[in-house]
């Protein structure tokens, strides 16, 4: 009888003890639940003065926009100076070899600017040429009243008095590369900087 007692006693002390080792089990981790991720949530975008479109960077304050068409390769829009009421714009064009004589390009920005004492915009025009990280880049500054057409062949002309254009044409194995700034002249004045800074920044066709 003694003996079956003991017996007893150790039967319920083993299973005691295995009740005891169930329940300190450390729990399997539990999914995630509907709608979340188990990973941290990426970092915030990065800022539009720091992306870069087909090579040519934006410069801090700058708007970037996607382009309109197929012949655009990066676009921005420049916000506009205290005194002026319209922004600035800047769109890169590439049209591949079809685009035409550096000469004869020049010849149609001028063609988009008036002057009061009617001269000829070509009297005005100032032009230089320089190296840029190995290509060969022509500037272009010119100012007057912008008369350019509304769009290629619609016959309907802005006229914009006291804009300014800043240009510059990168001259690649693909063909050259056409940045032009376009604007009141206090905007254009303000972004000078920065669009020199882009133009020596620029990678084109990468």
């Amino acid at each position: 009888m003694k003996l079956a007692r003991i017996a007893l006693a150790l039967a319920t002390l083993a299973t005691l003890a295995a009740c005891l080792s169930r329940s300190t089990k450390a729990e399997p981790a539990k999914p995630p639940a509907a709608g979340t991720s188990a990973t941290p949530p990426a970092p915030a975008g990065t800022p539009a003065s720091a992306k870069t479109a087909s090579g040519f960077p934006a410069q801090e304050g700058w708007k970037v926009e996607t382009p309109t068409s197929a012949m655009r390769k990066a676009q921005f829009t420049l916000p506009h100076a205290e005194k002026d009421a319209q922004d600035a714009s800047l769109v890169v064009y590439h049209f591949g070899a079809q685009a035409g004589t550096f000469q004869a390009n020049l010849d149609r920005w001028c063609g988009q600017f008036q002057q009061a004492d009617g001269r000829a915009s070509t009297e005005v025009l100032k032009q230089s040429t320089r190296d840029v990280n190995g290509i060969r880049v022509h500037e272009v500054d010119l100012s007057g009243t912008y008369v350019a057409e509304t769009a290629p062949g619609s016959g309907e002309h802005v006229h914009e008095e006291g804009w300014r254009m800043l240009a510059a044409v990168f001259e690649t194995k693909d063909g050259p590369y056409y940045a032009k700034l376009v604007g009141p002249a206090a905007t254009v004045a303000k972004w000078e900087a920065s669009f020199r800074k882009f133009v020596e920044e620029a990678r084109p066709g990468t």
